[in-house]
């Protein structure tokens, strides 16, 4: 099965260690995003998989190009050109002290691209899976266009879609995100998000504290569902994550499809060493778990397993093998020297 994925890829600037950006004499240089960040996870899983964007011809974009080749991502589907790359600055939090991101992302080549500029039924023709997150439309007026017409592509060529609601209230407002991404869910096979997801995104309403780090399950149970029913969609799937902390959080994922509810087990991550691409991990393994498994309780457990992995690793992608992640399923969480 050949996959793609719509959306930006950025340089990303972080601090090393845990340090604050005042502190900072360097930065830790990696390129990443929500949707390249799936590419990079299914290719590790050993699948093809395509980014479609656009980002500058010079040799920034050159250097995020082969960023994309060395996992073995498909970068034939990337336009070029554009003034620039968006950037994004990442402090890493540690314990009590919360991450934080700082944007700078204005003007970059995908955010000024136009909607003729990208021939959806060539770039899809061998396509059997799109994903797509909602920061895409969140970019530019342009973004949300191009996304639109991704989906309406999608749809008439018989692609299977999934959409990672993702709302970034940096980007947009929540009356933004509604006005473009209700439309849209029309053209969404599987969508994926937590209770403020739907809430900013497509307006639903669900009971919950987030921060509060306790989760009702039987609530997400009814979020899923009701969101399936709503819009219609084959399947609606959630990360549930307890903050403890901004290096203890408990995690698991779940999935309503076809009428039925799976949970997955709990993992206890702490110390989180980088949670930046956990809910894109998670994304990759539902999508790949959904594609592999017959068994919808098995994609459930294997997209926890990968996104649970993830935030043990430091960068924006994940780097684990379809192996490791179904060590970590079964069970195996010791942690001991492979040797």
């Amino acid at each position: 099965m050949k996959y793609a994925t719509l959306g930006e890829i950025m340089l990303r600037l972080s601090t090393p260690g845990a340090q604050r950006f005042v502190q900072a004499k360097s930065f830790d240089v990696c390129y990443g995003g929500g949707e390249a960040n799936v590419a990079v996870s299914l290719c590790n899983y050993g699948e093809e998989a395509a980014l479609i964007t656009k980002i500058p011809d010079n040799d920034i974009g050159q250097a995020c190009v082969n960023s994309l080749r060395e996992f073995g991502v498909d970068t034939s589907k990337i336009l070029r050109g554009g003034k620039r790359l968006g950037i994004y600055f990442l402090e890493t939090g540690y314990s009590m002290r919360p991450s934080q991101v700082v944007y700078d992302r204005a003007d970059s080549a995908i955010a000024q691209a136009k909607p003729e500029e990208f021939d959806f039924k060539k770039l899809l023709a061998d396509v059997q899976w799109l994903h797509i997150s909602g920061i895409t439309p969140a970019l530019s007026e342009n973004s949300a266009k191009i996304t639109l017409e991704a989906l309406k592509a999608a749809k008439e060529l018989g692609i299977t879609t999934s959409f990672d609601l993702n709302f970034r209230a940096k980007l947009w407002t929540k009356e933004q995100a509604q006005a473009a991404m209700i439309p849209m869910m029309k053209f969404v096979d599987y969508v994926i998000g937590n209770e403020e997801d739907a809430q900013n995104c497509l307006g639903f309403q669900m009971d919950g504290d987030v921060t509060s780090g306790k989760l009702d399950v039987a609530k997400y149970e009814i979020m899923l569902a009701e969101l399936c029913k709503k819009y219609g969609f084959k399947g609606a799937a959630t990360s549930l994550r307890e903050s403890h902390s901004a290096t203890w959080n408990g995690w698991s994922t779940a999935l309503s499809i076809n009428g039925k509810f799976y949970h997955s087990k709990h993992y206890d991550i702490n110390p989180i060493v980088d949670r930046v691409g956990g809910g894109d991990s998670f994304s990759a393994g539902l999508i790949y778990g959904l594609t592999h498994f017959d068994d919808p309780q098995q994609a459930v457990e294997f997209s926890a397993a990968a996104s649970a992995l993830k935030q043990t690793i430091p960068g924006d992608t994940n780097h684990v093998t379809v192996k490791e992640v179904l060590k970590l399923a079964s069970g195996d969480a010791s942690g001991r020297v492979q040797r």
